[in-house]
């Protein structure tokens, strides 16, 4: 394995080359990137936001941080292989501009997966608690998985995530537990993608906090 990005995410320098989407507040206040929104979650899709990460992975990568929620409802996601519908960098400028909202995600100008691992939005994401996968272009379901996170009232410290990607296959864990794992075999949104941008998205109102992040080429 080769680290292509690692950071303990504990101060403002961290995100110096981050990319911001949306109205996202970060503050650093436990030594944590602690996440939330500036805007009202009564806007619906335009309080929220996404962050990119200032590193691309060529193919097959690991990504893995530390996940602690302290404020519901919202929802918290994770987007990697991410790129431009004609395989150019997300962040080429003649691409439309993104801010936050989630139909520029999923059947926009970007191909990417995007897995959704703390939904806590709606009274139907809190009554069954699920990890949710798509494949963009397009808002396809490609999988679903049980998610053992916990609620913020019963949130006991951080939670070690980790998602790996390696030959189609996507696997996610939770402490070491297994939620959720899926092969493309293109049959679903296209050929699999393969290299991109990996980014964080919350929806307001809620405010979580990250840390340990590390992505490694594998």
């Amino acid at each position: 394995m080769t680290t292509l990005y690692r950071s303990a995410l504990d101060h403002p320098d961290a995100l110096t080359d981050w990319t911001i989407e949306g109205p996202a507040k970060p503050t650093f206040p436990q030594g944590r990137l602690r996440l939330e929104s500036t805007g009202d979650s009564a806007e619906g899709q335009a309080a929220n936001f996404v962050l990119w990460m200032p590193v691309e992975h060529p193919g097959d990568v690991s990504i893995s941080w530390d996940f602690r929620p302290l404020h519901d409802p919202g929802l918290a996601m994770i987007f990697w292989a991410a790129s431009g519908r004609e395989g150019q960098s997300i962040h080429d400028p003649a691409l439309p501009q993104r801010t936050g909202q989630y139909e520029q995600y999923h059947s926009g100008a970007i191909d990417a997966y995007h897995l959704s691992y703390y939904r806590r939005m709606w009274p139907t994401e809190r009554r069954l608690h699920t990890c949710n996968l798509r494949k963009s272009h397009g808002f396809h379901l490609v999988a679903q998985g049980a998610d053992p996170l916990p609620p913020v009232l019963d949130a006991d410290g951080d939670y070690h995530l980790e998602l790996v990607w390696r030959e189609g296959r996507v696997t996610f864990s939770v402490e070491g537990i297994e939620c959720l794992s899926w092969q493309d075999e293109g049959t679903i949104g296209g050929a699999p993608h393969r290299a991109g941008a990996i980014g964080l998205r919350q929806m307001a109102p809620l405010i979580a906090e990250y840390s340990n992040l590390r992505i490694e080429a594998l």
